[in-house]
């Protein structure tokens, strides 16, 4: 029988103490998930601008209900901090300045696919069920549109609703917020 060498995985006190000590740079592409030191690809100038609509649209919309985090880390347990392209997090006084947000504070994670639809739904969708994240939306520009992913249990999430064009979303957690697909895909 072959035996293979198991990979080292990192804590994320230790995936800081390497930005520190210079191993990785800010500016870095790269997420820690489920202790992996994982390079994210490129973005794209549709992928950007996705980012930038939808940011825009939420600042409008939750201006003292909730803080808009973009391409921020969250820390979702001893081993994973991912940086999603949007965050609404609940709103703290320090704008997280003391620590980053935990499942605890955030609302609703956004990650904009355009050319990594699978990896979101089959690694960041059940990660973020399985630190209780009460929403992830899923931008799938490829297949133009956003799927909404709530009520997480046991690593999952209960309900996911596809919503496309001339529909609109209302996360949750914040019942006056209203964004059409639109909007969101331009």
């Amino acid at each position: 029988m072959v035996s293979l060498p198991a990979a080292r995985r990192f804590s994320v006190h230790e995936y800081h103490q390497m930005a520190a000590a210079g191993i990785l740079d800010e500016d870095d592409p790269v997420e820690l998930i489920e202790g992996e030191i994982v390079e994210m690809p490129p973005m794209g100038s549709r992928h950007a601008a996705c980012v930038v609509r939808l940011t825009a649209e939420l600042v409008l919309q939750v201006q003292g209900v909730a803080q808009v985090r973009v391409q921020l880390p969250v820390r979702l347990d001893e081993r994973s901090e991912p940086e999603p392209d949007v965050a609404l997090v609940k709103p703290r006084a320090d704008s997280y300045a003391s620590a980053h947000p935990d499942p605890n504070g955030v609302l609703l994670i956004v990650e904009v696919s355009d050319t990594t639809a699978g990896y979101d739904r089959s690694v960041k969708a059940p990660l973020y069920a399985r630190a209780g994240i009460p929403e992830f939306w899923l931008v799938d520009l490829a297949a133009q549109r956003v799927d909404a992913h709530r009520q997480p249990v046991v690593g999952r999430y209960r309900t996911v609703q596809a919503y496309r064009r001339g529909e609109r979303l209302t996360p949750e957690a914040l019942s006056g917020i209203d964004i059409a697909v639109d909007d969101i895909l331009g």
